[in-house]
């Protein structure tokens, strides 16, 4: 009888190379959409089995609101779920997906602005049509004006040219949306989605979406006004409603909220499961069409959700169907284990003698018999990958080895989600003074800090300057206070630098700006930053860079999840301090060196990104025009 499996050399070579269980295993936001796990559709599929009748329902008019609550212990696998009901809805092509976890959360007390941007986020990631979710409603919209039926890659591909030099056709379409969409109150709202559809105005467009603000330029260009700053949580609230509004004429849109373990509390002391229970209470009401999931342990259903104010109402909108994840048996881990191998002998494109070689099914059986969760399977894999009847050492199981992995991964996945964050003035201050922590007692650029903390201001001065480092230079004290301002409002810039040159009231010997943009000329946020560079105040303008803010993104997110990785803030510390992270930083040695004085070169110019080149022939400009005018008859705009 002849082999149908590849011969053991190759195999066993394939082996010996490579450790596919030898990665970290914790999910992360990213994993959610991109699916870098192997899924076993078997486990827990009562869950997820639910969700989809739970769409089904809605989606045949049986239903319009269903809210799940999902428990689990630790690492019964509820991100793993989520995992398989976000690519369950992108085959299907029938829904939306929109899922918010750790790293969304942030300042409790903004929720509704941390939805917005999540919502937003979410949305730009691509659906059942290989685009955006944001330009299939775009598109959706257009075909329901004209009665056409254009893909999404049809109309990217002709709208770029013809709403860049005519952008007021813009205005029309919008009008003409908004005939069918009376129930849409804010039309800047229908005209920032249809610019999703113009490939150099979509970031912009999304970053409005999300409510904020944009170079006063490009605004005018697109015809999108700037928010006012007066009262962000309100109009966030009413722009996620619009948007949810919008979607359920069309799609069944299920909003996932994961990873509401944390002791944090808002201003009310609510937890963060206190504050998405009653703000998924508040969706669920003004919601048109959609499923709302929350996935939390027991005891923080039973301590803190159960025990809110409303918690009736709360509970029966939001755990109006309620599922457990179970345990692990030893078919499961059998099962799992196979399709995890079935991945790495594919890649090699080899066929092992049985799918669990080389391991013995026995031994897997045994280990299902101890009811596992899905990690410790994984964990056991990685610690006992050898060739059959041979010993291997361990995998180095030192918490500077996990850490590694993590940051790894971490820094791997900023590749494509940078953007997410580049404009979080907030999160960068975050990486920027935890790493900064990391340095206490230690002299950089001749500065030995004592302490970094947060500036205490009054509320009207929140929001402005992220923290203080207190230390000496050549026996001096020093005392810099660090504001990260990515905002593109002249507005809030001016407001930024306003505080950040009043050294006595926040208590500094220098001030410092951290930004990739220019400051405006003719603005009173130039006058201000001219003081700030000043020999009287002697302050400081740092350039962000990517490539610098990105190591230390990697390493916050590492400790934001630590307890998934298994791993203590301290232990974090010690990597960073000996893998240089922090004190080999550009923008640490930056932020602490002697200022210069000087406005750093290489500044992004948004002005100068929003303005279209001149045609100085005008015969070139007439064809131009004539042949936009007959692509825009042809699609009928």
């Amino acid at each position: 009888m002849i082999n149908s499996f590849s011969s053991y050399s190759d195999i066993n070579k394939a082996i010996t190379s490579h450790n596919p269980f030898d990665r970290s295993l914790v999910l992360r936001n990213y994993d959610i959409w991109n699916q870098t796990f192997p899924d076993v559709p078997s486990i827990n599929a009562h869950a997820s089995d639910a969700v989809y009748q739970a769409i089904e329902q809605i989606s045949t008019g049986k239903r319009s609101v269903i809210g799940i609550t999902i428990k689990a212990e630790k690492g019964l696998g509820k991100s793993h779920l989520m995992s398989r009901i976000r690519h369950h809805i992108q085959d299907e092509g029938d829904s939306f997906f929109v899922y918010m976890s750790e790293v969304d959360y942030g300042d409790l007390n903004k929720i509704h602005s941390k939805f917005l941007n999540t919502l937003t986020s979410s949305l730009k990631q691509a659906g059942n049509q290989s685009v955006m979710q944001w330009q299939e409603i775009a598109t959706t919209l257009v075909n329901e004006v004209y009665k056409s039926s254009y893909t999404p890659q049809e109309l990217m591909k002709r709208f770029p040219g013809v709403l860049a030099q005519h952008p007021k056709r813009v205005d029309a379409l919008t009008a003409k949306v908004l005939k069918l969409k009376s129930n849409i109150e804010n039309p800047y709202l229908i005209q920032a989605i249809l610019w999703t559809l113009s490939l150099d105005k979509v970031s912009f467009a999304t970053n409005w979406l999300a409510g904020r603000d944009l170079a006063q330029s490009q605004a005018d260009s697109m015809g999108l006004p700037n928010t006012s700053q007066d009262d962000k949580e309100a109009e966030a609230f009413q722009t996620v409603c619009q948007i949810l509004d919008l979607i359920g004429d069309y799609r069944t849109i299920v909003i996932c909220f994961d990873e509401l373990e944390s002791l944090n509390c808002n201003e009310q002391g609510f937890t963060r499961a206190q504050v998405i229970a009653l703000f998924a209470k508040d969706i669920y009401s003004r919601i048109k069409r959609g499923v709302l999931i929350l996935a939390m342990f027991d005891e923080t259903w039973t301590q803190q959700v159960k025990v809110v104010p409303q918690a009736d109402s709360v509970i029966d909108r939001i755990g109006e169907k309620k599922f457990d994840l179970r345990h692990l048996n030893s078919d499961d881990v059998v099962t799992l284990v196979s399709h995890w191998l079935k991945d790495f002998y594919d890649t090699n494109n080899l066929t092992p003698p049985h799918p669990v070689y080389p391991f013995d099914e026995n031994n897997l059986r045994e280990l299902g018999k101890e009811k596992p969760i899905i990690r410790k399977v994984l964990q056991w894999c990685t610690n006992n990958w050898s060739l059959p009847g041979i010993l291997r050492p361990p995998v180095d199981p030192a918490p500077l080895h996990k850490i590694e992995q993590a940051f790894n991964k971490e820094l791997a996945a900023l590749d494509n989600t940078i953007e997410n964050y580049f404009e979080d003035s907030n999160t960068i201050a975050d990486a920027i003074s935890f790493c900064l922590l990391t340095l206490k007692g230690a002299t950089v650029e001749r500065v030995k800090i004592d302490e970094v903390e947060e500036v205490i201001v009054k509320s009207v001065d929140k929001g402005y300057l992220n923290f203080r480092i207190i230390g000496k230079e050549d026996g001096r004290v020093v005392k810099i206070v660090v504001a990260v301002v990515q905002e593109s409002s002249n507005k809030f810039v001016s407001a930024a630098l306003k505080r950040l040159i009043d050294y006595k009231k926040f208590d500094m010997t220098r001030g410092c700006l951290v930004r990739a943009k220019d400051v405006k000329p003719n603005t009173k946020g130039k006058e201000h930053l001219d003081e700030l560079l000043s020999k009287n105040l002697g302050g400081e303008f740092v350039k962000l860079n990517i490539e610098d803010i990105k190591p230390l993104l990697a390493i916050l997110f590492v400790k934001q999840a630590c307890k998934d990785y298994e791993i203590s803030e301290e232990e974090i510390s010690q990597f960073i301090v000996k893998h240089k992270i922090a004190v080999d930083n550009y923008l640490i040695r930056e932020i602490l060196s002697d200022p210069s004085g000087q406005i750093p070169s290489g500044l992004i110019n948004e002005e100068c990104v929003a303005e279209t080149q001149p045609i100085q022939n005008q015969n070139v400009t007439k064809q131009l025009d004539d042949m936009l005018d007959n692509l825009m008859i042809k699609l009928g705009l």
